[in-house]
């Protein structure tokens, strides 16, 4: 046998060898990587374009590459009623699963409400936080859970859900409890289901990823959104400390789930939405 074949023979000995000695687990293939196929924004990320023209901005959100939008009822949908909002996202090929709305509707005209809410062909209704004058204790908090539990009933009656979403001063503690968790525990899976914003819970001193694997199966909806070091302060996707790839990889049934960028700090919002879709449109989880 000469060099080159006694090489090529003990090379390939060789790794046979190793192959053998790998665990089981190291010799199944690779999970394959994923991206998110729908991309959302948050209106709130573009309020002062919405605010002055919102047919023009919302053609500019689709341009951009965004399929879906999440409505802002908590900001009058920028002077525009349910027929003019539908109008402009059937004109520019938008969805919209989702709502932001004020946390007193749930106690106001929720038939209406629902009626309005499956026109513009939601799935959501967000109630993404609570007046101040009433959330200053924890028996505050367990009243507006009972309080989505009951706008939860109704609302899958009518093939909707509603659902919570958490701010930063959801994390700060009152007499020792953290509040949003109290809401977590309040309110029921059957009916409310919760929006998870992980650059809020950042901002507020949580871990998304500790509570996406506390509770997975209570988040169905998403703000996917970025923070500076220091907790202060959002900033664009990719720039900052929260582990995006980690998070989306962790969430079951991604496809299912609406999933929307928000950054609200931007100097240049319109700018800023853009290089956040494009972030997220290329990363593999």
């Amino acid at each position: 046998m000469n060099r080159r074949h006694f090489l090529s023979h003990t090379s390939a000995a060789l790794l046979g060898a190793a192959a053998l000695a790998r665990p089981a687990q190291a010799l199944r293939p690779a999970m394959p990587s994923r991206r998110l196929d729908r991309i959302g924004l948050e209106l709130y990320s573009v309020r002062d374009a919405m605010q002055r023209d919102p047919e023009r901005t919302l053609a500019a959100v689709r341009s951009m590459g965004y399929v879906d939008v999440e409505l802002l009822w908590s900001m009058g949908n920028f002077g525009r009623t349910p027929k003019q909002v539908k109008i402009t996202l059937d004109a520019e090929g938008l969805r919209a699963p989702s709502a932001h709305i004020d946390p007193r509707l749930l106690t106001g005209d929720w038939d209406r409400a629902l009626d309005d809410a499956r026109f513009l062909g939601h799935e959501y209704l967000i109630v993404p936080s609570l007046p101040r004058e009433s959330s200053a204790t924890l028996d505050d908090w367990r009243v507006w859970g009972d309080r989505l539990n009951a706008a939860g009933e109704k609302a899958r009656g009518a093939g909707l859900w509603v659902a919570f979403h958490n701010e930063p001063h959801h994390m700060q503690p009152i007499d020792g409890v953290v509040p949003y968790d109290v809401m977590l525990e309040r309110t029921t899976p059957a009916l409310v289901r919760h929006q998870l914003d992980v650059g809020n819970l950042t901002m507020g001193g949580g871990d998304p990823v500790l509570y996406l694997s506390k509770h997975h199966d209570r988040y169905w909806s998403f703000h996917i959104k970025d923070v500076v070091p220091d907790r202060s302060r959002d900033t664009g996707l990719g720039e900052g400390t929260v582990e995006l790839r980690r998070i989306l990889a962790m969430v079951r049934d991604i496809e299912r789930k609406p999933c929307y960028v928000e950054q609200e700090g931007s100097a240049d919002p319109m700018a800023s939405a853009k290089l956040d879709f494009d972030y997220l449109k290329a990363l593999e989880f």
